[in-house]
C-alpha cells in the first residue's frame, strides 16, 4: 500500500508562500499548479483560498502520490490532479486566472523552464498572474553562500539543473507578453516573483 508523499520543505514554506498568494491571488479564478510535487501544497493553498479553484498537475509518476492528498480533502475548490510534462503536452489556452509553480525552475531543464514560461504565458487569460516560488540569482550573482552552495550540489545531481538568474527569467516572461508585478523577498533566501498577463 502506498503511503502519501511528504516533503518538509513544503510544509515549512507553506504559510510563507500562503501570505504572497492572499495578497496577489485576491479576486475569484482558477489557479494552474505546475509541479504539484507531494500535492501538500495544492490541498492546503485550497483550504485556505476558497475563492480559488486549485488544479494540480505533475508528471506521470508523481500522480498517485498527489490523489492519496486530494483523496483526504473534502476541498470542493481542488481538482484532480492532472498529467502535465513539460517536455511532451501542450497547456490550455486562455484558462486560467492564475499559475502557480514551487521549486520546479531550479530542477528540471533550461529547454523546459522555457516551456514552462511559454506554457503559462498561452494559459493565463488576459490580467491573469503567474508566480513562481524558489532561490534565484541577481546580475549572475548568488544571494548567499547557502544559494551558490545548493546550486553546486543541483548539477552534481543533474548538470541541467541549478539556480536560474532573475533577468533570464523575466526575458523569457516578456517573450510570452508577460510583465514583472512583483519581487516578494522569502525565508531562507527564496523569492516569490510573479508576473502578470498584459
Amino acid at each position: 500500500m502506498q503511503h502519501k508523499p511528504y516533503a518538509e520543505s513544503s510544509e515549512q514554506n507553506k504559510d510563507v508562500i500562503l501570505e504572497v498568494l492572499e495578497k496577489i491571488f485576491t479576486q475569484p479564478g482558477k489557479v494552474l499548479e505546475i509541479g504539484s510535487g507531494t500535492g501538500q501544497h495544492a490541498v492546503y493553498f485550497a483550504e485556505k483560498l476558497p475563492h480559488l479553484h486549485w488544479h494540480p498537475t505533475d508528471i506521470a509518476g508523481a500522480l498517485p502520490g498527489i490523489q492519496l492528498w486530494l483523496a483526504d480533502s473534502d476541498c470542493d475548490n481542488l481538482a484532480d490532479c492532472k498529467e502535465l510534462d513539460l517536455g511532451i503536452h501542450e497547456f490550455p489556452v486562455e484558462a486560467f486566472d492564475y499559475v502557480f509553480t514551487a521549486n520546479t525552475v531550479h530542477i528540471v531543464s533550461w529547454p523546459l523552464v522555457k516551456k514552462m514560461f511559454e506554457g503559462a504565458g498561452k494559459a493565463l487569460k488576459r490580467g491573469g498572474q503567474f508566480a513562481v516560488y524558489g532561490p534565484f540569482s541577481y546580475g549572475g550573482q548568488f544571494t548567499s553562500e547557502s544559494n551558490a552552495q545548493f546550486d553546486q550540489w543541483l548539477k552534481r545531481r543533474d548538470p541541467a539543473s541549478g539556480v536560474r538568474n532573475f533577468e533570464d527569467l523575466v526575458a523569457l516572461a516578456e517573450g510570452w507578453e508577460m510583465s514583472l508585478v512583483g519581487d516578494f523577498e522569502m525565508p531562507v533566501n527564496n523569492r516569490v516573483l510573479v508576473w502578470g498577463k498584459r
